[in-house]
C-alpha cells in the first residue's frame, strides 16, 4: 500500500517537532574535546546554576533522559511500596506511562476524575479516611501536571491550596511539569512563582515539548527529600553517561528567554487555531485554550478525512474530542492550511 503523503508539520503532539536551532547550536558548541562524564562537566554545572537562578540556591538538581523517568524516580525519591499517589484520572502517570510509576515505586496510583484535569482538595479528601489503617495503602504524594493533560492550567493559589493540604497531611506535592514554560506564559508568572513559591516539593521540568531534543530535570525543593536520589537515578537507569549534551540543552533554554519565547509562540498558535475552529459550525471546543493545546468535538464521521492528511489523536472516542498541538515551529500558514482543510471536509 502506497503510504500517505505527510505535512510538514502534525497537531499531534508537540513531541512531533525538530529541536530549536538555539538548541542545535548549544550542542554542538559542546561536542568539543574530553570533558568527564556523568555529569561532572563545566556544562552540568553552568545548567545546574541557571535552574537554581530560577529556582532558588538551595535547589537540587538531576538531569534524566525523558519524561517518564523523570516521574517515575521523582515520585520514587519520595515514597515507599506501602504508598500512595494520588493523581487526576487524565494524568501522564496514570495514562500514558505503561503502568510504570506502579512498577518501579511499588505505589498505587489513586486517580480523581476531573472535568477540566485539575486535581483540587475537595476531590481528594476522601483519600485520607484510611491514612494510619494498615490494610489500606498510605497517601503520600499528591500529582499534578502543569499544564495539564487537557491544556488548562492552575493558578498559584489552586497549587497552594493542594500544598498547604498535602504538607498538613504529612504528604508531598508533586508537579509534571513537561509544559511548565507554557503554564508560567499562560499566566505571565516567572517559573518560581508556580513552583517552589506556591509550595512544590518535586518538579519534573520538560524540555522536548519546548524545543529541546531530549532531556528532562528533576528538581528537589527541600534538599533533604534528594538525600538517595543519585543512586535511586542511576539504579533506575537515567544517569547519562555524556550529561553534557543535555546539560547543555538546557543551559540554552534558561540561560536566555529562549523557553519563554518558544511557549509563547506555541501558545499564541494555539488560541489563533481555536478561534478559527470555532468558526466551524460542527466543530465544538471542550476545555479553555489556556497552554498549547486544543480540545474540540469533530463529528466522528470527518476524522478519518482529516487524519489522510493532518496526524492528531482522537482524545475522546465517546464523545469524538480530539487534542491538538500546536508546537515553537507551528506557523500561521500551518494553521491556515489545516483550517482550510477542516472547512473543505466538515461541511
Amino acid at each position: 500500500m502506497k503510504s500517505q503523503p505527510q505535512p510538514s508539520r502534525s497537531f499531534a503532539s508537540d513531541n512531533n517537532a525538530g529541536a530549536h536551532q538555539e538548541i542545535i547550536d548549544a550542542i554542538a558548541a559542546a561536542n568539543v574535546g574530553h570533558v568527564i562524564a556523568y555529569g561532572d562537566d563545566p556544562f552540568t554545572a553552568r545548567a545546574v546554576k541557571q535552574f537554581q537562578k530560577h529556582f532558588g540556591k538551595n535547589t537540587a538538581v538531576y538531569f534524566v533522559f525523558g519524561g517518564t523517568g523523570a516521574n517515575v524516580l521523582g515520585i520514587k525519591a519520595v515514597t515507599n511500596p506501602y504508598n500512595a499517589v494520588i493523581c487526576a484520572e487524565s494524568a501522564h502517570i496514570n495514562v500514558d506511562e505503561c503502568g510504570a510509576p506502579e512498577k518501579f515505586t511499588g505505589c498505587k496510583l489513586l486517580d480523581v476524575a476531573t472535568p477540566d484535569g485539575k486535581v483540587t482538595v475537595d476531590r481528594i479528601k476522601h483519600f485520607m479516611h484510611g491514612v494510619g489503617f494498615e490494610h489500606h495503602v498510605q497517601p503520600r504524594v499528591i500529582s499534578i501536571s502543569q499544564a495539564t493533560e487537557m491544556g488548562t492550567v492552575y493558578k498559584p493559589h489552586e497549587i497552594r491550596s493542594l500544598a498547604d493540604f498535602a504538607h498538613k497531611n504529612n504528604m508531598v506535592l508533586h508537579m509534571d511539569g513537561a509544559r511548565i514554560a507554557n503554564a508560567a506564559v499562560s499566566l505571565n508568572l516567572n517559573l518560581r512563582a508556580i513552583t517552589i513559591d506556591a509550595g512544590v516539593d518535586v518538579l519534573s521540568f520538560g524540555g522536548a515539548k519546548n524545543g529541546m531534543l531530549y532531556g528532562e530535570a528533576v528538581l528537589f525543593f527541600d534538599k533533604r527529600l534528594a538525600e538517595n536520589f543519585k543512586y535511586i537515578r542511576k539504579q533506575g537507569m537515567h544517569l547519562p553517561s555524556k550529561m553534557r549534551f543535555i546539560s547543555t540543552q538546557f543551559e540554552a533554554l534558561l540561560s536566555g528567554d529562549l523557553w519563554k519565547r518558544s511557549a509563547t509562540h506555541s501558545n499564541r498558535l494555539a488560541r489563533q487555531l481555536a478561534r478559527e475552529l470555532e468558526k466551524v459550525p460542527k466543530i465544538t471546543l471542550t476545555q479553555p485554550v489556556e497552554s498549547n493545546g486544543v480540545y474540540a468535538i469533530i463529528p466522528k464521521k470527518y476524522i478519518s478525512e482529516l487524519q489522510k492528511k493532518y496526524f492528531f489523536y482522537v482524545w475522546n472516542e465517546e464523545i469524538s474530542e480530539v487534542r491538538l498541538m500546536t508546537s515553537f515551529d507551528t506557523t500561521e500558514e500551518d494553521i491556515r492550511e489545516f483550517v482550510g482543510f477542516v472547512k473543505k471536509i466538515v461541511r
